[in-house]
């Protein structure tokens, strides 16, 4: 190798270490605080579904109800888990797709305790005072002028990174940023405006205008986030580049074209524009596409590298996240079909399209993300393998079983029973308890799980992680091959 090689690496490696540390306190702190709303929400989850098949559970508490406890355990999960861990991810992408700096990593910092400081407030709202009605918009009005003022310092903050950038090219994982910069304040400004400002007109409206943002807020913030994450992993841990370029971007136009347009057909039924509603549906039926386009691009790209996948925890909770994608775009095709949305509006179904896309897609490629960034940003490696995959062993069955086994099967039992008019209320419930009661066995299996992670990650915090030469990998023997996936990981990593 000549010395130009050698002092070129050297540089490389230096500028990848500056950018690390100066993105330090504010990423970790989105991590480490969304790790613990996640524990936090699924706690809340667990006591929230228990309230479905015991609904003495917690009587002796005022207010514990279980429509405050689902609407806390659904908005600690979307703005204080799935929001913040989205913010670190692209924070850091940004900045080592650029090669600068943050030069205002301060002020996010600061931008992140006012965020948490609102979502402690709204949270606390919710369990005293009650909900506002609106899936996923539960907390207080005043709430989200904040939320956006923070997410301003945030946005701006990678914008001027990438307005800055070394060079002119523009990966594929900066176009995904890119977009969901722009589309997060659009989606969730404009939401709040209609529904809490101007109050939504009739109640109906804002009932449409909410179905609309918890689509959009998917498609058009969490989905392009886990995806951006997915094509940076994918080829920097197996060395490979990306299968095909052009249908990453074919993927990325598809995904803004139709993303905007679902979230009504939740409305199927209602008094509410028809073309509204199938135009919301088709909307939702096409998102496969995108869904497959990306799924066939990340999973040709570590195909021949199935021993890294296995080895490596970053690879292996980001393709589990692919493959959670291209279920959820299945799910979602089923659900919105004319003929079967009779059947599962209103029922577990949905609660299992909706866990299946934010936690068996987004939260595992979160989950990806995070294990390959903060060894960067800490100098530390992870400190326990046993813990990392009892974290992706408990949180794999227990979403199959929360999404798929209750939600989806379970839903659609439901909904036949209310289809049937010779069918009263108590048969209605009876055939919806044995599944409320596995939801139930689900969540604890994944509260468990993402408790130890906290933890975990906490103690990275810390920097109590191990010193290591090594990247973290799942299985030992492969730390010492010449041909494992350590060469591939190392030679491509700060």
């Amino acid at each position: 190798m000549s010395t130009a090689s050698i002092i070129n690496q050297e540089q490389d490696a230096s500028l990848r270490a500056g950018i690390d540390r100066s993105l330090r306190h504010p990423v970790m702190f989105f991590f480490t605080s969304g790790a613990a709303w996640l524990a936090l929400s699924l706690v809340l989850g667990i006591f929230a579904s228990i309230k479905t098949h015991n609904p003495e559970f917690l009587e002796c508490i005022p207010g514990l109800g279980y429509g405050r406890l689902y609407a806390a355990h659904m908005d600690a999960f979307i703005y204080g888990w799935a929001a913040q861990a989205a913010f670190g991810t692209l924070v850091w992408l940004m900045a080592r797709l650029t090669r600068q700096k943050c030069r205002c990593a301060g002020l996010i910092l600061a931008a992140g305790h006012v965020w948490n400081a609102a979502v402690g407030f709204g949270i606390f709202y919710i369990l005293v005072y009650g909900a506002s009605g609106q899936p996923w918009m539960q907390m207080p009005e005043n709430v989200y002028p904040v939320l956006l003022l923070c997410y301003a310092v945030i946005g701006i903050g990678s914008f001027v990174n990438f307005r800055t950038r070394r060079g002119g090219h523009v990966y594929i994982s900066q176009w995904y940023i890119l977009a969901a910069l722009f589309w997060f304040p659009w989606v969730l400004g404009s939401t709040h405006m209609f529904v809490n400002v101007f109050e939504g007109g009739h109640g109906l409206v804002a009932a449409g205008i909410n179905a609309w943002y918890r689509s959009a807020i998917l498609f058009l913030f969490f989905t392009p986030i886990a995806i951006a994450s997915a094509y940076y992993l994918a080829p920097k841990v197996t060395g490979r580049p990306v299968y095909s370029y052009s249908l990453g971007i074919l993927g990325f136009w598809v995904l803004a074209v139709v993303g905007p347009w679902s979230g009504v057909e939740k409305m199927f039924g209602a008094p509410y524009a028809s073309f509204l509603q199938h135009a919301g549906a088709a909307a939702t039926i096409l998102f496969a596409a995108p869904a497959i386009a990306v799924s066939v691009n990340i999973l040709m790209t570590v195909k021949n590298h199935m021993k890294t996948v296995q080895s490596s925890p970053s690879l292996l909770f980001t393709t589990m996240g692919i493959f959670g994608l291209l279920l959820t775009a299945l799910i979602g095709v089923v659900l919105s079909l004319p003929a079967a949305m009779p059947y599962t509006n209103f029922t577990l179904a949905r609660l299992g399209y909706e866990m299946m896309a934010l936690y068996g897609f987004f939260s595992m490629c979160m989950f990806g993300a995070i294990y390959f960034i903060v060894p960067r940003i800490t100098g530390r490696e992870w400190i326990s393998t046993r813990a990392i995959k009892i974290h992706y062993i408990s949180s794999l069955y227990g979403i199959l079983f929360v999404a798929l086994v209750c939600g989806l099967l379970g839903g659609f039992m439901q909904g036949l029973t209310l289809e049937d008019v010779n069918e009263g209320a108590y048969a209605i419930q009876s055939k919806a308890l044995p599944y409320n009661w596995t939801i139930t066995i689900g969540w604890c299996f994944v509260a468990i799980a993402n408790i130890a992670f906290c933890f975990h990650l906490l103690l990275m915090w810390l920097r109590l992680g191990r010193r290591s030469t090594h990247p973290t990998l799942l299985n030992a023997h492969d730390a010492h091959s010449p041909h494992g996936p350590d060469g591939d990981i190392q030679k491509l990593t700060a």
